[in-house]
């Protein structure tokens, strides 16, 4: 039947979904600033699994969205998943936060989608995608300056989508470049994903599967003055 639950934590909307074979059966997300992860996930995952009327026992799989984003967002959704795919005693599955962005548009075979998501100062957790959705760059963290994506500004249009475009403006007043600002992952995209990594038995080990964070986290403290 494939009933998956899908959870979406890595930025700064909490987004859940409950779909079948891909098609969503009830979604809640809020997207705040102030991270209400911690608050609604859980609150979310009941009133999903309520309105489409479903038991949790009907759930097949779970899946969560791995990264990269906010190391706290991540591990909050991660753990989640953990803890219900241990007490119901099925697989999870784990999708791409930059993968699932990047499905939310559609564009023409002459142009990139970028999706960028904000990783302080002027980095950024960006990945390049073709109009299929195949990869051609891998993910990285990096610093953006007037150099990058330079193989991509002269030959295509490019698309760049997420919380992280806001940085590339400055550098990039092109008309052949598009800015999606307003796009933030969901877990109304994952749903597709999800479905088809589940029937091809795409599983993660449950005991031994970590956020793809990218980098270090880095734990900022006030300074207090002497």
């Amino acid at each position: 039947m494939g009933v998956l639950l899908n959870l979406e934590t890595s930025s700064t909307n909490c987004s859940v979904c409950v779909a079948k074979d891909g098609e969503i059966l009830a979604i809640r997300e809020l997207n705040s600033a102030n991270y209400s992860h911690a608050e609604k996930l859980h609150i979310f995952i009941e009133e999903v699994m309520l309105e489409a009327s479903l038991k949790m026992e009907d759930l097949e799989a779970v899946a969560v969205s791995k990264g990269p984003g906010s190391y706290t967002g991540l591990r909050i959704g991660v753990s989640a998943a953990k803890g219900l795919c241990y007490a119901l005693g099925i697989p999870l599955v784990a999708v791409s936060t930059l993968k699932s962005m990047a499905s939310q548009i559609k564009i023409k075979n002459d142009a990139v989608l970028i999706p960028v998501l904000d990783a302080r100062r002027m980095e950024v957790y960006s990945c390049v995608f073709d109009e299929n959705g195949n990869e051609l760059r891998e993910t990285r963290a990096e610093i953006i300056d007037e150099n990058s994506f330079q193989e991509y500004v002269n030959d295509k249009h490019i698309h760049f989508l997420g919380s992280g475009a806001e940085k590339i403006k400055e550098f990039f007043p092109l008309e052949s470049i598009t800015f999606h600002c307003e796009i933030v992952p969901s877990a109304k995209q994952m749903a597709t994903i999800s479905s088809n990594k589940f029937y091809a038995n795409n599983f993660e080990d449950v005991a031994y599967f970590e956020p793809y964070y990218l980098k270090d986290f880095v734990l900022q403290t006030k300074k207090v003055k002497s």
